[in-house]
């Protein structure tokens, strides 16, 4: 803000609006009468009117602006100060999100913390679940039978306890492959930050202060607690 306020463009845009009498108009016609009327076209007058009638009013506070702006400068450098940055594994966010990463790091502010939210579990990538899942998908009618023979009235019809045994291990396996790419990029993202924690899907929304004591619980142990 201080940068654009003092900034050689704006102070040549608002000119003919600060600059009164026969130098300012000679300088104006002389110099650059035809940028002003392209600048009229585009933006209209009543525009740049309006910034500089804002540009004037400003002057008399921007010193104290610009002290205060260099404050707040020094204190987001000072050592005491860190940035977290909080996304989801999602390809948009996690896009902008990296951005954001690199940005602190090349204006040397110190990246404390990146929180990743809605994780799948590290149980996912399980070598004994994708064995299961496969036999699920393989052996579902042998392991129909062998559900049938429990007696259990809800497992009567053969084909529909495949049906869902096959459902079950492919859906397993879709979520296996999300959980192994997760964990990629968790390794590639951990290289920046001091410490990366991650924070599970839960089952419902979050809208109470137990459901914030189990974000807490996540967050404070870092890698948080597979499930």
């Amino acid at each position: 803000m201080g940068d654009f306020f003092g900034s050689r463009l704006l102070r040549w845009l608002t000119l003919p609006y600060r600059v009164g009498g026969k130098r300012g108009t000679r300088i104006i016609n002389v110099a650059s009468r035809p940028f002003y009327q392209m600048a009229d076209r585009i933006l209209g007058s009543k525009f740049l009117q309006d910034i500089a009638e804002f540009f004037l009013n400003f002057q008399s506070m921007y010193d104290g602006f610009v002290t205060r702006a260099q404050a707040v400068e020094r204190l987001l450098h000072d050592k005491r100060t860190t940035f977290a940055v909080v996304t989801t594994l999602e390809a948009a966010p996690l896009h902008e999100a990296e951005r954001f990463c690199v940005t602190l790091v090349e204006r040397d502010f110190h990246l404390g913390a990146l929180v990743l939210n809605k994780t799948l579990p590290d149980s996912l990538r399980d070598p004994d679940g994708a064995v299961a899942a496969t036999s699920c998908i393989d052996d579902a009618g042998p392991l129909a039978d062998e559900l049938l023979g429990t007696g259990e009235p809800a497992l009567a019809d053969r084909d529909r306890t495949a049906r869902v045994l096959r459902t079950v291990g492919e859906s397993y396996q879709n979520f296996s492959v999300v959980a192994m790419r997760e964990a990629e990029l968790r390794a590639e993202l951990a290289r920046v930050p001091d410490v990366v924690a991650r924070i599970p899907t839960f089952s419902g929304d979050i809208s109470d202060l137990d459901g914030l004591d189990e974000i807490g619980r996540y967050l404070f142990s870092f890698n948080g607690p597979d499930e």
